[in-house]
C-alpha cells in the first residue's frame, strides 16, 4: 500500500481519537485578551507542544513573544531539496459573552447531531487540530513528502501586536518554500473553497471639535455651527449617488476584474437573494456596475462602524455638541497602500471640513490586502486535494475580511499563503453557540493530506 493510501486510511480508522483530542484543546480558555486567563493560554502552548512531540515532529518550542508564546515544530523529510510547508495556526479565541445566549458550557463540547458545540471548536483549534491530524497520520505512514513547520500563535483574537516582530526576529527558523493557513472557511458543506484574495484594512477616528463645551442650543444654536452636522455632511460626502468612494485618487491604485477572475466568482452560490436573507435588509446597496460578490471582496469600501455626538440618553436634553465623533474603516484591495488611504482621507477633510470647526484624525489599525496566484503549484495542490475529498471542482473566492498575517508573511518572508478551511458561514465564530460540522471537518483532514502529498510531487 502507498503511503497517500495508508495516511487516508489512519485518518479514517483514528477519526473518534481525533475528535476526543480537539475536545480536550477546547476545553481550554485559551481567551488571549482576558488577563485572568493567561495561565489558560500557556497550558495550551504546552498541550500543543506536547502533541507535536508526541506525533514525530522535532524542534518543538515554546518561543516567547512580548505576549503569549508561539509554538513551533518541524519536520525534515529524507528527500535532498523537498519543498517546506509552513503551516500557520492560532490557539487563541474569543470570550465566550454573552454567557446566558449559549445553550451549553462554552468550554464543555457538546456534540449534537453532526455538529460540535463550543468556543474555538471552529475558529481555530478545530482547523489547527485537522492541519496536526493530517500531518499525523502522513508521519504515522512513512516518509514525509515534503518538509513542514508548524507555527501556531496565541495573539490572533488580539490583533497579533507580536507576530510581526517574532517572525522577523525568526527568519530562518520560518524559512518556507509556501505558507498554507487554513483559517478561512467555505462557501457549505458540499462547497470547498479556495480563498486566495484578502482585503486589507485602514480603520480611523475622526473627531470634529466645535465650541468648547455643550452649548444651550436656544441661546447658541444657528450662531455656532454644529460639529454633528458637519460630520454628517462629511461623512455623506464620502460616496456618490453610485456609491463610489469620493476621497481623491482612491481608486488610482484599484486593480480591474478581469473575465476569468469574474467568471469563477460567478460560480459561487451568493446571490442577491442569499445576501437579503444573510443581512435581514430590504434592498442591497454598492458600487454600481458590480455584483455583491465582486462588492463584498474584490472592491475596496468605507464604512461608518461608530457615530457618537451631544445628548443620546432616554428623554430629551437640548444641547449643541462640542464635539462629534465617527469611526470609519476602509477595507482595501491589492496594490492600495494604508498610508496613501491615510494621505487621501486627510486630503478630503482638508478641502471639505469647514474652518468653523477643528478637526483630529487618529489612525487605529492598518493592513494590506493580499492575493495569491491561483496557477501556484501550492494552491494547484489543495485544488485537488478539496477535490479528491468531496468529489467535486472547488470554488474560487475572495474575502471581504482582513487577515494581517498573510501580508506580512509576503512582505517578511518572501511567499505565497494558501488559504483554506473547514469551517461554514453557520458556525457563530465569535458568537454564542459556536460548532464545528464534523463531517466537513474529517473531509478536511483528508483534503490536507492529498494537499502535502500533491505539492511533494508538484
Amino acid at each position: 500500500m502507498d503511503p497517500r493510501t495508508k495516511a487516508l486510511e489512519y485518518a479514517v480508522s483514528h477519526q473518534a481519537e481525533f475528535l476526543e483530542q480537539l475536545k480536550d484543546l477546547i476545553r481550554m480558555p485559551s481567551i488571549s485578551t482576558a488577563p485572568e486567563n493567561n495561565g489558560d493560554v500557556q497550558k495550551t502552548a504546552e498541550w500543543l507542544a506536547h502533541k507535536l512531540t508526541r506525533i514525530g515532529m522535532k524542534n518543538v518550542q515554546i518561543l516567547p513573544t512580548g505576549g503569549h508564546p508561539v509554538v513551533y515544530g518541524e519536520c525534515i523529510c529524507a528527500r535532498e531539496k523537498a519543498p517546506t510547508v509552513l503551516v500557520y495556526g492560532h490557539y487563541d479565541v474569543q470570550p465566550a459573552d454573552p454567557l446566558e445566549l449559549w445553550t451549553a458550557e462554552p468550554f464543555t463540547p457538546e456534540q449534537r447531531g453532526e455538529n460540535l458545540y463550543a468556543r474555538g471548536a471552529s475558529d481555530m483549534k478545530g482547523q489547527v487540530m485537522a492541519s496536526i491530524d493530517a500531518v499525523e497520520a502522513i508521519m504515522m505512514s512513512g516518509e514525509p513528502p515534503v518538509n513542514i513547520k508548524f507555527i501556531l500563535e496565541g495573539e490572533e483574537e488580539i490583533g497579533s501586536p507580536n507576530l510581526v516582530p517574532f517572525i522577523k526576529a525568526h527568519r530562518e527558523l520560518l524559512s518556507c518554500d509556501v505558507a498554507l493557513n487554513p483559517d478561512c472557511g467555505m462557501i457549505g458543506a458540499d462547497a470547498p473553497t479556495i480563498t486566495y484574495a484578502l482585503r486589507g484594512l485602514a480603520y480611523f477616528e475622526l473627531r470634529l471639535y466645535g465650541p468648547e463645551h455643550d452649548l444651550h442650543s436656544g441661546l447658541y444654536g444657528g450662531a455656532v455651527h454644529n460639529p454633528a452636522i458637519v460630520l454628517a455632511e462629511l461623512i455623506a460626502g464620502m460616496h456618490d449617488a453610485d456609491g463610489r468612494i469620493t476621497l481623491p485618487g482612491f481608486y488610482d491604485r484599484v486593480r480591474s476584474l478581469d473575465a476569468e477572475e469574474r467568471a469563477q466568482l460567478a460560480r459561487l452560490p451568493l446571490s442577491e437573494a442569499h445576501f437579503l436573507a444573510m443581512t435581514g435588509v430590504s434592498a442591497l446597496f454598492g458600487e454600481k456596475g458590480y455584483t455583491p460578490v465582486e462588492q463584498v471582496g474584490a472592491r475596496p469600501t468605507l464604512d461608518v462602524n461608530g457615530l457618537y455626538s451631544g445628548f443620546i440618553g432616554a428623554g430629551s436634553k437640548t444641547v449643541l455638541p462640542a464635539y462629534a465623533m465617527a469611526k470609519i474603516s476602509m477595507r482595501l484591495v491589492p496594490d492600495q497602500d494604508p498610508a496613501e488611504v491615510q494621505d487621501q482621507l486627510i486630503a478630503y477633510l482638508n478641502a471639505k471640513a469647514p474652518k468653523t470647526v477643528r478637526w483630529e484624525l487618529t489612525n487605529h489599525s492598518s493592513s494590506k490586502a493580499s492575493i495569491s496566484d491561483i496557477h501556484h503549484p501550492a494552491v494547484k495542490s489543495l485544488v485537488d486535494g478539496l477535490a479528491a475529498a468531496w468529489k467535486t471542482a472547488p470554488l474560487y473566492k475572495r474575502e471581504g475580511g482582513s487577515v494581517p498575517i498573510v501580508g506580512d508573511m509576503q512582505r517578511i518572508l518572501g511567499v505565497e499563503s494558501v488559504l483554506t478551511g473547514f469551517g461554514l458561514s453557520d458556525d457563530n465564530i465569535h458568537a454564542p453557540n459556536e460548532k464545528l460540522h464534523l463531517p466537513t471537518w474529517y473531509k478536511g483532514i483528508q483534503s490536507l493530506i492529498h494537499f502535502f502529498y500533491n505539492y511533494g510531487q508538484a
